[in-house]
């Protein structure tokens, strides 16, 4: 019989989700069952509809505010924190689990593995808590606090960083960010291929509709310079403004609305620009594809941009000018930095984590 597992996320910011869903895949390849659930959208809709938006708000218009939030979360014993609407998501964690009884339960959001240990100790059945931490670096106190777990981590820094938190190193498990399966199998540039076209893949976003002015500052870098614009959700926001730099520059522009294909855009692109989200950084990282960043939020996404850093695969660019002279320099005397940070990229070889992740959860599992 196939091991049931059963992954918990929330829509408070699209790392979590990304994680859950491949996982689940990942999960699904190794012949394991498993389903992917949001308590929090399920016992409270309505709350969690509106605290998302409060969040997008936050985060993209008041970075500041943001700030002293996450910081002030390293105060609160989330042990104790039962929030009376909260206990609408725990209730319907704890139906979740009588219906399905999991073997496992492995967490995306920092918040649930407290909800796991009371309703561990209520039913007198406790299973095993994984807790996949979708932060880089840069750690939440709510992360560091959960009970009754291990934490699947992105990356050594993460990990050593953890443990000299007080964290046990056995129950810290380096596995690396849960990236689609699908990368593993990717066939990314190598740091000897050509350059000339130089392919930039860029994500654009509401807060900085800057497209033609960061489109321009890359088209302008270099003659050999060409750009795929994603533009997601902001089809209706941003689309006329892409199509005036499609027109500008013909042969030279791409745009793409929503899409499923990123991985494979990374593979085939020399470059992304975007913000520092958990998702795009470790995917860009996963498939060797060095990045400038044009946007983070305070807290947990300077943990993705130092890692980055420290990897040595990319950079902040917060500005169409530092765009430009970045991705300047990145060509500059034959690509020779563009080169140095793909084997960099190579180097820390984390093109797996979602695969990585399932299968030391299946080995515990056995085990017991």
């Amino acid at each position: 019989m196939p091991a049931r597992i059963l992954i918990v996320t929330a829509a408070f910011g699209e790392g979590h989700n990304s994680a859950a869903r491949n996982l689940a895949l990942a999960f699904g390849d190794l012949g394991a069952e498993a389903r992917v659930a949001d308590p929090c959208m399920v016992g409270i809709p309505w709350t969690t509809r509106n605290l998302c938006k409060a969040y997008r708000f936050v985060t993209t218009h008041q970075p500041r505010l943001w700030s002293r939030i996450y910081r002030a979360t390293a105060d609160v014993d989330f042990s104790r924190q039962r929030m009376p609407f909260m206990r609408r998501s725990e209730a319907a964690l704890a139906g979740m689990m009588d219906d399905f009884n999991p073997d496992a339960v492995v967490s995306t959001y920092p918040l649930y593995p407290y909800f796991l240990d009371r309703i561990g100790t209520a039913r007198g059945k406790p299973v095993p808590v994984f807790t996949a931490v979708t932060d880089s670096i840069e750690i939440n106190a709510a992360w560091l606090k959960a009970p009754g777990t291990r934490w699947l981590v992105t990356d050594h820094f993460t990990r050593d960083i953890m443990i000299d938190h007080g964290l046990e190193a056995s129950r810290v498990v380096e596995t690396g960010f849960p990236v689609p399966p699908s990368i593993s199998r990717l066939r990314p540039l190598a740091p000897d291929a050509a350059v000339n076209p130089f392919d930039v893949l860029y994500f654009a976003t509401a807060k900085l509709p800057h497209v033609r002015r960061i489109s321009k500052a890359v088209l302008h870098a270099h003659p050999d310079t060409r750009i795929t614009i994603v533009l997601g959700k902001n089809v209706r926001l941003l689309f006329k403004r892409a199509r005036e730099i499609k027109e500008r520059f013909p042969g030279r522009v791409r745009i793409k609305g929503w899409t499923r294909r990123v991985p494979e855009l990374l593979g085939s692109h020399h470059l992304v620009i975007g913000k520092a989200g958990g998702a795009t950084v470790h995917e860009a990282i996963a498939a060797t594809c060095p990045m400038l960043v044009h946007h983070l939020v305070p807290g947990q996404e300077e943990g993705n941009l130092a890692l980055l850093r420290r990897i040595g695969g990319g950079e902040l660019a917060d500005s169409p000018e530092a765009i430009h002279r970045h991705t300047a320099a990145l060509l500059a005397d034959r690509a020779a930095l563009w080169r140095r940070m793909k084997q960099s990229l190579a180097r820390h070889g984390r093109n797996a984590g979602a695969l990585t992740a399932a299968r030391y959860i299946l080995e515990q599992i056995a085990r017991r």
